[in-house]
């Protein structure tokens, strides 16, 4: 199954139009001479970073992009009309690569960001550029260089500050639509989420941030199992993460044992992921008693020896949800601008 946040592209940039081989032929000007314009430019290709997409979609039906090719030359030394540039649009956070060698190519983090991806051939010389004392004839002409062309794979790295961890049905769909005006697709069976889903959470007069929801994750990920594993990149670049975690989950597992499973197969993944600021956030809190509660927390301290801050809310209702948002402008405001020490 291919998702929407990867896409593998041709590129060809346009080739350089060929040189003219033209002799000035007038009236009355016995001595006429070589006017072959050189040819035009081949157009280069280019990746720009657009606000109004944020997935690859779009790639699944056109997988191929030209640019135009250089125009011939013409006499009386006009040179051919260079090829246009082909412009091509990709969401913010694309990561490009070389389909063959997996090699970086380069990445588009910023609204305008423009990496080009192709470059055009030269343009070919007119004859106009041999004429020598001994040769007041020449014929000779240069054509144009070919165009670069390549195949190039291209991944959408979400850009968040925030992400979101947890089994299938932990609630997370739940908890973005909850605190972001985004709208996950909610239900309550297994796997509604099927690709990442960006919120952003306003906890103020100019204070936001953005959220990120992937697919659950399962045991036996890392091998291939589910779908969450293959996003997991797109939380290599939040600042914090938030692990959801159901206390009274439908299955009757164990939630210590379901926080256990989340935190093997990112280590799996990526140790320098699990090594990431990491909140433990227990919710469905309402459909549990407050001395159950304790006890919940009471386990987590003991049998996990967590350290890290823990929220109970109920995303459904809402329960617990402003504080969490709060404290996390807070850490985050902190990340970006540490207080200087006392002198």
């Amino acid at each position: 199954m291919r998702f929407v946040d990867e896409a593998t592209i041709t590129v060809q940039a346009g080739s350089g139009g060929n040189g003219s081989a033209s002799f000035r032929r007038e009236k009355y000007i016995p001595f006429g001479g070589p006017d072959g314009g050189d040819g035009g430019r081949g157009g280069d290709v280019y990746l720009e970073a657009q606000e109004s997409y944020n997935t690859l979609v779009d790639f699944r039906y056109v997988r191929r992009f030209a640019a135009e090719n250089g125009e011939t030359g013409r006499g009386k030394q006009c040179s051919g009309k260079s090829g246009d540039d082909c412009i091509i649009p990709v969401p913010v956070g694309t990561i490009v690569k070389e389909e063959d060698t997996e090699c970086l190519f380069g990445e588009l983090l910023q609204i305008g960001d423009r990496l080009l991806v192709a470059k055009g051939g030269d343009r070919g010389l007119g004859n106009i550029h041999f004429k020598t004392s001994t040769n007041r004839a020449p014929r000779k002409t240069t054509k144009g260089k070919p165009g670069e062309g390549r195949a190039l794979k291209l991944e959408l790295q979400v850009l968040a500050d925030v992400g979101l961890l947890g089994l299938p049905n932990a609630g997370k769909s739940t908890l973005i639509r909850a605190v972001s005006a985004a709208r996950p697709k909610v239900a309550d069976y297994p796997f509604t989420t099927l690709y990442p889903n960006l919120g952003v959470v306003r906890t103020g007069m100019a204070k936001s941030f953005v959220m990120a929801d992937i697919p659950g994750l399962i045991e036996g990920a890392s091998e291939g199992l589910g779908l969450g594993h293959q996003f997991l990149r797109h939380l290599s670049r939040t600042a914090l993460l938030l692990h959801l975690v159901d206390m009274l989950p439908v299955d009757e597992s164990d939630p210590i044992a379901n926080v256990r499973v989340i935190e093997a197969e990112v280590a799996k993944y990526s140790e320098e992921l699990l090594s990431k600021p990491r909140w433990l956030v227990l919710n469905k809190m309402d459909c549990l008693l407050p001395e159950e509660q304790e006890a919940v927390l009471a386990r987590i301290h003991n049998e996990l020896g967590w350290t890290s801050p823990i929220y109970m809310i109920s995303a459904l209702s809402g329960h617990g949800t402003e504080r969490l948002c709060h404290n996390i402008q807070t850490h985050l405001e902190e990340i970006k601008n540490p207080s200087q020490e006392d002198e």
